[in-house]
């Protein structure tokens, strides 16, 4: 499952900066086959995408989201981008604007100037420790302060290319660590490709304000906020009764099976009565535990599970 998000997710994120090839052309590049009739730019930053979204998926509990991360994921993500070599992982160096792609992968308008390069260092420290702060303080709802630390991020876009796929992976990191851990299972990519006018509108509309008297981001909380609900409903869909298998190996679904038809079960009793590793017993609660499927009752060995 998470393998297919993986690749939507890098089609749609890359097809949104211009690039063409289809979910099918990724999957095969990712099994090594040889695509001809694509550049090798696009095949460059498909990879680069795959690969830094795949880490984050995994990992997402042992990363810190501070400027470090950011810079080193902006390596990452463009580390087989010949043409991006001199400035990978270092903010920009001269002025650079934002660019609406047509389908074709070409330029159909300015959306809106950025920061100045020079100012760029200044105003990314604080933009991150605004974010930092305000997360650990919980004073705002963590949708709120993720919407804002993204629109002010593409508006001073800190790096000469990469800023909008990498917005779309910091997305991913911060709504994985702050509690929503569907991410891997529905792709927030492909609903902003679907809508992409919507998306340059509200960047547009919201970003111009920054900055000025008048300031108001209130389109793009909208437009934020929706994709946002639209990929929780497809997330409870998913995880229906009709629809969890989606989601399991088939020993995980098995240990998933016997809950359900036992009041409650210790560890050792389900490995005993499906016959599958203590290990993976584990592993396949700990999994029906973060997707609350299950609920854990007691502690130490007297620790049992049972269905919610």
């Amino acid at each position: 499952m998470k393998k297919s998000v993986l690749i939507t997710s890098t089609g749609a994120s890359t097809r949104i900066e211009g690039a063409r090839l289809s979910d099918e052309d990724i999957e095969k590049l990712m099994r090594g086959i040889s695509i001809q009739k694509f550049t090798d730019r696009d095949k460059q930053e498909v990879k680069g995408y795959y690969e830094l979204l795949e880490n984050v998926f995994h990992s997402w509990k042992n990363i810190v989201f501070n400027e470090n991360t950011i810079k080193h994921f902006h390596q990452e993500l463009l580390k087989y981008v010949e043409k991006d070599s001199r400035h990978r992982g270092d903010y920009k160096k001269q002025e650079n604007k934002v660019h609406m792609i047509d389908e074709a992968g070409q330029s159909i308008g300015i959306l809106f100037n950025t920061t100045p390069a020079y100012l760029t260092p200044k105003e990314m420290q604080e933009l991150i420790e605004w974010t930092q702060e305000t997360l650990k303080e919980k004073k705002y709802h963590p949708l709120i302060i993720a919407a804002n630390f993204l629109v002010e991020f593409l508006k001073i876009h800190p790096f000469q290319d990469g800023n909008g796929r990498l917005s779309r992976i910091l997305t991913n990191l911060i709504l994985l660590k702050e509690g929503y851990l569907y991410m891997p299972y529905i792709s927030h990519e492909k609903l902003i490709e679907d809508n992409k006018p919507d998306y340059y509108v509200a960047l547009r509309k919201s970003q111009k304000t920054i900055n000025t008297k008048k300031e108001d981001i209130t389109v793009w909380f909208e437009f934020f906020l929706t994709i946002l609900l639209r990929q929780s409903q497809m997330a409870v869909e998913l995880l229906s009764k009709e629809n969890i298998e989606k989601l399991f190996t088939q020993k995980q679904l098995a240990v998933w099976n016997y809950l359900q038809k036992v009041k409650e079960a210790a560890p050792g009793i389900i490995a005993k009565e499906t016959g599958i590793a203590q290990p993976t017993v584990r592993q396949a609660l700990d999994k029906l535990m973060r997707l609350k499927k299950i609920e854990r009752i007691g502690q130490g060995r007297s620790t049992s599970y049972r269905k919610i």
